[in-house]
Parts: structure tokens; sequence; C-alpha cells
């Protein structure tokens, strides 16, 4: 008897990707409804929907632990309708800032609408460069392009250089500024972050030009390439809406790239690749990223939430990436775990112990904060054993 065919893989999530081009859009929901209302409280519907209601769809909708086969993987990849979603949110991100920087211009807001509106903006241009990390992170010239595109309206283009060859280089190690340790808070990590970032991004990008004979200063540097879209940008809009729309722009913006923060903080937070000698650690593995698999957050975020396959695998596109059983796992999607992380003694009480039970109570094995080291190894009673080197191992 001959064998049954093989039933031809469907993407049960293949129109939930659309999610990613309704979640920004939010944006018009707060300012139509003060127009409709004049009631200004209605700018902080979207706020309320990012980081209350987001998590709440997320513990209602649970997890997915559903992965795609392998031989269903080239088809995926190939399907151009995963990558025209990517290409059609840009626009619309582009849209959502411009238009917030109007409606905030022209417009007469109590201090509380404008705080709202600073946060929406600065959520949406958190979707911003999660786009930018998908985009740039692939192999083609226009998705390239587009992730310098879309990292420019919140002054964040240094990223596209950072993120792949600097933090994926040195991500779970004391090396990465983009990695966050145990027992430092977000307020902590934030200046480490930002500013290892772009002084990060600059090093490898004049690196590389200097390898190539090519001039620092010119339209080749690719951290300055966004920068100016940003400087075209920005100034056509307070050309347009006035010199007053500055302040709006630089918090906004801020707050928009403290999003990546947060994504930082939460997606490595204490976990360590073990050192071989020195400075040269072990391949990153897909124990060494925090994943999460909750529903509502990874439609809305290309599954950015599988974060362990997708440092394992950084070309995977994201509607192939996978789910790994006896991983580092978040209690909730990132829209909750943000929340979390900006009260330092909640996220203190929801991941020390967790990030203890997956390591081991091994200090070798913790990325720790080096000012609290021996603090931290009483507190928690942690064995304080040497790591093993290169020569050790055999």
């Amino acid at each position: 008897m001959a064998p049954l065919p093989e039933t031809p893989y469907r993407d049960r999530k293949r129109y939930a990707w659309l999610l990613s081009l309704l979640v920004p859009a939010t944006v018009l929901i707060g300012p139509g409804l003060m127009l409709a209302s004049g009631d200004a409280r209605a700018l902080w519907l979207p706020v309320i929907f990012f980081y209350g209601v987001a998590p709440l769809l997320d513990w209602l909708l649970g997890e997915d632990l559903s992965n795609p086969p392998e031989s269903a993987v080239p088809t995926l990849d190939a399907d151009r309708y995963y990558r025209r979603i990517t290409y059609a949110v840009v626009p619309v991100l582009w849209g959502a800032f411009i238009f917030s920087a109007w409606f905030v211009a022209t417009h007469q807001l109590p201090w509380h609408g404008l705080l709202a509106m600073v946060l929406t903006t600065g959520s949406v241009g958190g979707f911003s460069i999660n786009l930018g990390h998908e985009l740039g992170h692939k192999n083609t010239k226009l998705e390239r392009w587009l992730a310098k595109l879309i990292l420019a309206p919140t002054a964040y283009g240094h990223f596209f250089i950072e993120h792949n060859r600097g933090h994926h280089r040195d991500v779970a190690t004391p090396l990465d500024p983009a990695s966050s340790r145990m027992g430092e808070s977000i307020y902590h990590f934030v200046w480490r972050e930002m500013p290892g970032a772009f002084k990060r991004a600059w090093k490898l990008e004049t690196d590389r030009l200097q390898r190539a004979q090519l001039p620092l200063w010119s339209l080749h540097n690719e951290v300055l390439q966004p920068a100016l879209i940003t400087l075209l940008l920005w100034s056509t809009l307070i050309g347009w809406l006035g010199l007053g729309l500055l302040p709006f722009l630089l918090v906004a913006s801020f707050w928009a790239n403290f999003q990546l923060t947060s994504a930082n903080y939460i997606e490595h937070y204490g976990l360590l690749r073990q050192e071989r000698a020195p400075g040269k650690y072990e391949i990153c593995q897909p124990h060494h990223s925090w994943n999460s698999n909750h529903i509502f957050s990874n439609w809305a975020l290309f599954h950015l939430q599988r974060h362990s396959d997708h440092h394992a695998h950084p070309l995977r596109r994201y509607q192939s990436l996978r789910h790994f059983d006896n991983l580092p796992r978040l209690p909730s999607g990132y829209f909750g775990m943000f929340t979390v992380a900006y009260i330092p003694a909640l996220w203190r009480h929801v991941m020390n112990e967790r990030l203890l039970s997956v390591v081991g109570r091994d200090a070798s094995r913790i990325n720790l904060d080096p000012r609290q080291r021996a603090a931290l190894i009483r507190r928690y009673g942690l064995q304080d054993t040497p790591q093993p080197k290169e020569s050790q191992l055999g």
C-alpha cells in the first residue's frame, strides 16, 4: 500500500500578522475621540491599551508552542506575503509619527494630554525599532534600506549597525552594553546601554570604513545615512509646525528608544555565555535568551519574543521562528514585562528566583552586576565557583 501524501503545511497565524499594521494605528484613536468629545482624557486610551489591555490579552490567549515543520521553512521564507506586511508597516509608522507631531503642534492640550501623546508616540516609535530589527537582519538591499528608513523618525538609526554587528556578537557577556545584569535596575541599565550602543556602532562603522579605505564623514557611513534622514524629517516638521515642536520630538523619541532599552533589559537579564579563553565566549545558544510564546504580543511584534531562536539563527524570518522546550521563559509577553521592569522591586521578585532556577544558583553562570556581586552571592546563597577556561575543558 502506497504511503499517504504528506499534508501541506498551513500557517494558522498567516493573517494574524496583519495585527502589526493595526496596533500602531491606535495612535489615531485618542486624538479622534478627543476631537469628537472634547475630552483630552481620551488621549490615554492607547496608553491603557499598550500597558493594560495588551498584557491582559496575552494572559487570556495564553501561549502558542507550535512550530512550522523544517520542511516547510523554505516555502515560508520564500512567500512574499510575509515580506509585504513588513513593507506595508513602514508608511503606517511614518504616518503615525507625523500625525502625532501635527496633532501636538496644532491643538491646545493639557499637560496630561501632552504626556499621553508622548507615551503613545513613543510606543509607536518602539514598533518602528522592532520593525527595523526584523528588516535589518535580512540580506536584501531593499529590506536593509527600509530598516534605516524606519529607524530614522526617532533618531536611532545607529541601531542598524550596533545590533547586527555588535549585540549579536557580544550578547549575554559582560562586554555587551545591551545585555542586562542580575541586580541591575532598568534605570541603571539605560545609562550603560544607550551611550554604549552608540559608541559601539560608531566604532564598528569606523573600523569597517577604514578596512574598505572609505572616508568616515561620507554617505558610505551607515550611521550617518539614517541620521541624515532624521535631520531631513525633523527639519521639515519644525519648518512646517514651528520650533516649539522640538521638545516633543526629543521626549517622544527618547521614550521610543527607551522601549528598545526595555526589550534589551528583559531579553537577556542575568544570562551568561561561558568564557572559553580571555575575551572568547561560547557560541550563542537558545538558552542565552529569555523566551516568550504569548500569542497577542508575538503577533504584534513579528515574533520578537521568540528571541532564543532569533539569536541562535539571526537570519531566520519572523514567520519561521521556533519555540524550544526547556528554555528560560518569561511569565508574560513584552507588554506586561515592560511594566514589571519599570518597578525594580517587582522585577526582582518576579525574575531573580526564575533566573536562579535556570542557572542552578551557580554564580559563574550569571551575568552579575559587578557592583553588587558579593552582596548578591550572599543574599541568594550562590555557589561562587570559578568559570572553567579552555585549558580546563580539554
